[in-house]
């Protein structure tokens, strides 16, 4: 996969592009990241890339000459691909597990990284097919966005990780947070590692690690939880664990947030 970062600032990737599983992901040729100064494009014999808006305000505006030259750029370079050219800006999706395994299908994405006050429109409208936001903050710039998605999608791509079941396994990837992990000692001041976890009964020990992701989801994240979306198995486990914490179910919180119906009682 190549991913060509568009910024103002490509010195900041370095470490994370040198060090970890990135670096070796690199390194081994899973992925391939370029780093793009759209300065470079500018045509302003000042270099400039930014103008004050039209109809007044406060800060500057990326102007959409540079950035509409430095996406065609690189598009010329890798013709033929399935691509995304993506947006980082707080107007986007927000980034989700889904997107990741979307981007992670591509064979090339463009990431363009802003700074000031936003972009030119006509950048979104020339170039651009998708936006992406981190959540509902506000950074200096794209490139820590930027970061957060080239080490999610490269997570995916095949042979990085080294195995693939890790990937497969951790949060998010099926729906639900990832279980308590526990390792060596298996007592340590005085709290103990679950007993199921020694017992070597794998089937037991799945089921326990299921329950406690499920668990932990209901706990911590309910809104992750799309109940028309579990199986019956899942809906079952749902509600027992909802009675056991005395928690309201996923779509009972959406309806006002009443407690888990009684089994034993009416309707």
């Amino acid at each position: 996969m190549i991913i060509d970062v568009l910024t103002l600032f490509p010195e900041m990737f370095d470490g994370i592009l040198r060090t970890s599983i990135l670096g070796r992901a690199l390194q081994a040729k899973r992925l391939s990241v370029r780093l793009v100064n759209f300065r470079d494009f500018s045509t302003n014999k000042h270099r400039m890339v930014d103008d004050y808006p039209y109809g007044g305000g406060t800060g500057m505006v990326l102007a959409p000459d540079p950035i509409v030259r430095a996406v065609e750029d690189v598009v010329a370079k890798t013709p033929g691909v399935r691509r995304r050219v993506v947006l980082l800006s707080p107007q986007g999706r927000r980034l989700t597990q889904d997107i990741v395994e979307e981007l992670a299908g591509l064979d090339h994405l463009v990431l363009i990284c802003g700074h000031y006050e936003g972009f030119d429109e006509r950048v979104r409208t020339l170039v651009v097919n998708d936006e992406i936001s981190l959540g509902d903050y506000i950074l200096t710039g794209g490139e820590i966005p930027a970061m957060a998605i080239i080490d999610a999608v490269a997570r995916l791509l095949p042979g990085v990780l080294g195995n693939e079941e890790s990937a497969r396994r951790e949060s998010f990837s099926d729906g639900w947070l990832e279980y308590p992990q526990y390792t060596r000692p298996p007592v340590y001041r005085g709290l103990s590692v679950p007993e199921v976890l020694l017992s070597g009964h794998h089937g037991e020990i799945a089921r326990w690690r299921r329950r406690e992701a499920i668990r932990r989801t209901l706990l911590r994240r309910p809104d992750l939880v799309n109940w028309s979306a579990l199986t019956q198995e899942e809906r079952k486990e749902v509600e027992a664990i909802a009675r056991e914490e005395n928690l309201p179910l996923p779509q009972q919180i959406a309806e006002g947030g009443a407690p888990p119906a009684d089994p034993e009682g009416e309707n």
